[in-house]
């Protein structure tokens, strides 16, 4: 069984595909102007896009906040950290 961890709530908004809105962060793995990696409660988050900047970072609040346009939201199973390179080769 797995070891229980105090919960935090994960909550997305996602306004006119420019700005997304995400709590219940725990860290950000990676990013550039196309692909930001985000380790959320839930699991590992993947943003697509263009231009994507993250405007808020705030492991403290749990919060991140990215603008640029916002094609893809991916969550990849379990919430493993694993680095961005062993998930593609495993």
């Amino acid at each position: 069984m797995q070891e229980q961890k105090s919960f935090k709530p994960h909550n997305l908004t996602l306004e006119n595909r420019k700005i997304l809105s995400l709590n219940g962060v725990l860290d950000v793995q990676g990013f550039d102007e196309e692909t930001v990696n985000i380790v959320t409660t839930l699991g590992v988050l993947i943003v697509k896009g263009s231009s994507l900047h993250i405007s808020k970072l705030s492991l403290e609040t749990s919060e991140v906040i990215i603008d640029g346009e916002i094609n893809a939201l991916h969550y990849l199973a379990g919430t493993e950290k694993k680095g961005f390179m062993a998930r593609l080769f495993k």
